[in-house]
């Protein structure tokens, strides 16, 4: 069985990371948070371009017509 066939748990990393407290952190951690979670993104955004452009080219392929 693959990880993606497993349902997710609801106590994830974004969970986590949602309830940490921003207080605590500096100017400087809170700038490299930002730039860390900007590249995240950016990487999830690049991933989902991907599969949707997979899954077009699976969908023409078994496309009645």
């Amino acid at each position: 069985m693959d990880d993606d066939d497993l349902p997710r748990r609801r106590d994830d990393i974004l969970a986590a990371l949602a309830k940490q407290p921003l207080d605590p952190l500096s100017l400087a951690e809170l700038d490299d948070r930002i730039a860390t979670l900007a590249g995240e993104i950016e990487r999830v955004k690049a991933h989902r371009a991907a599969a949707t452009s997979h899954k077009a080219i699976a969908e023409s392929l078994f496309k009645k017509g």
